[in-house]
């Protein structure tokens, strides 16, 4: 596992508050919302937030392949070491 990957995981575990789940439970290329992690809309804003935050980063609506970006933590990790 990459170091971005598990800085990814680790930080969805801590800034969405996810207590129950550890780095390891987190599988990179299975999808973040819906029926992999469970994720929704409203942690898609905070975890864009998130990564403007510690990457400087900008993902929003009108990012182009933003559905894609978020997808899984493999394609986000892709996205921000190419920025």
């Amino acid at each position: 596992m990459s170091d971005l990957v598990l800085e990814i995981k680790e930080m969805i575990i801590s800034g969405l508050n996810l207590e129950d789940i550890s780095v390891n439970d987190i599988d990179e290329n299975a999808p973040l919302f819906g029926e992999g992690l469970g994720l929704d809309s409203v942690d898609a804003l905070e975890l864009g937030l998130l990564i403007q935050k510690k990457y400087g980063i900008v993902i929003n609506s009108k990012t182009q392949n933003v559905k894609e970006i978020f997808a899984n933590i493999t394609n986000l990790a892709e996205f921000i070491s190419k920025k």
